[in-house]
């Protein structure tokens, strides 16, 4: 639910507090937070002190030059 809104949103940066507002259901932010550090981990969100940023990127040209090295 929460990496749907994060995926979708149109800004580059929301802060937590946003975040909650957008999910269709109150979550505990005990929950957001484990939830919001998997995500970083997974590196599918940037985390600071600024707000939540989107960084996945699921281009497979993307990722196939990542792999091999290329440089561009």
């Amino acid at each position: 639910m929460a990496e749907k809104v994060l995926k979708e949103m149109n800004e580059s940066i929301i802060s937590i507090a946003e975040l909650k507002r957008r999910l269709p259901k109150q979550v505990n932010h005990y929950t957001l937070k484990k939830i919001l550090a998997y995500l970083e981990e997974s590196n599918k969100i940037a985390w600071t002190a600024k707000g939540i940023s989107w960084i996945q990127n699921p281009n497979n040209n993307l990722r196939k030059a990542i792999a091999k090295g290329l440089e561009l």
